[in-house]
């Protein structure tokens, strides 16, 4: 039962590998330097889905790393006599396409999504919220640097979910048949303002944190200084925009898959804190 995992050295490909890895599943990690992965030893490595499928019974799509080629490569796992496809797709899939921050970065999650239901293969989408890494790209610069993080809106909300939870989910998908035909939408335990989401990495940090919300012009011009699209800064402020009168939706999947809670934010905080208070 070989599997495939495409985006292998991404926040879910990495510890999805070890996952399958520990649960005894030959896994064949696709990436583009594999002198250079770092994955753990027992993965097969390959540079290209053309040598990765044959003879593989499941794949793990990223349409970030696949990009271009995600269609062909859909249409190779049919063709190769692949049985499963499980999909990472996002919470949010079926908004507006220019509503989709992720989109502005390579995403195509309504995409592979539907690439896979089409697939007429066994297919299983997980829609997983806003990942606890993004607050490490967009404010741990400005934590590291002072008290105060600047952004958008203060009282919007997010259920951040660690990646590794995405991970056990997928593994779950990947290896057994429970959760087939399923689009699961995946959060974190609990919905934070943007305030208290800065108020959880002070604590763990013990650091008095505080959040600022800034106009939205200021917004867009450090996500462009952070080296994100300015397509990007608009779809998530607007996204943003849209908690203001409601809270994240909190789901409780992955603890009826895993037999377990989901990760906290806190928890991912304080295993990443070297992201926040490192000088170098």
């Amino acid at each position: 039962m070989t599997i495939v995992i495409t985006g292998a050295t991404g926040n879910v490909g990495r510890p999805l590998v070890s996952a399958l890895l520990a649960a005894g599943a030959p896994v064949r990690a696709i990436t583009r330097a594999p002198d250079k992965a770092g994955l753990p030893a027992g993965v097969e490595l390959m540079d290209s889905a053309a040598d990765a499928l044959p003879g593989a019974s499941a794949v793990f799509l990223n349409s970030r790393a696949l990009g271009a080629d995600l269609e062909r490569v859909v249409t190779r796992c049919v063709r190769a006599g692949v049985t499963k496809l499980v999909a990472l797709s996002a919470i949010n899939a079926d908004d507006d396409l220019a509503l989709q921050p992720s989109r502005f970065r390579g995403d195509r999650n309504k995409e592979v999504e539907q690439l896979a239901v089409d697939s007429g293969l066994a297919w299983v989408s997980l829609r997983p919220t806003v990942f606890a890494t993004n607050f490490a790209g967009m404010w741990a610069s400005q934590i590291r640097a002072g008290d105060v993080v600047y952004g958008p809106y203060a009282s919007a909300s997010v259920a951040p979910i660690v990646e590794s939870d995405i991970a056990a989910v997928a593994a779950r998908a990947l290896l057994t048949d429970e959760l087939v035909g399923q689009r699961i939408p995946l959060t974190g335990p609990q919905a934070f303002t943007n305030s208290e989401l800065v108020e959880v990495i002070g604590a763990v940090l013990d650091r008095p944190l505080n959040y600022c919300e800034i106009p939205n012009d200021a917004v867009r011009q450090r996500f462009i200084a952070l080296g994100f699209p300015a397509a990007f800064a608009d779809a998530y402020i607007t996204m943003l925009a849209g908690t203001l009168d409601a809270p994240a939706l909190v789901t409780h999947d992955v603890e009826k898959i895993l037999g377990r809670p989901a990760a906290p934010f806190a928890q991912w905080v304080a295993e990443h804190r070297d992201v926040f208070t490192a000088t170098g």
